[in-house]
């Protein structure tokens, strides 16, 4: 979902499993930790959902 909307994965960094997202109109990155193939936690899918939402948003702005 990330990806389809623009979201670009940073390479890892340092131990753990956490990927974050990063959008060019996000000051944030959305932080998913986990590793591939793991169910999501009903508050990681919150933030990946909050983190489109926020997008969105920005996206409408922009247009108007």
């Amino acid at each position: 979902m990330l990806q389809k909307a623009g979201f670009s994965l940073l390479p890892k960094r340092g131990k753990g499993s956490h990927s974050y997202w990063i959008h060019p109109l996000l000051p944030n990155p959305v932080v998913i930790f986990g590793k591939d193939g793991n169910d999501a936690k009903h508050y990681q899918t919150q933030d990946v959902k909050a983190g489109l939402a926020e997008l969105k948003q920005l996206q409408q702005e922009d247009e108007s």
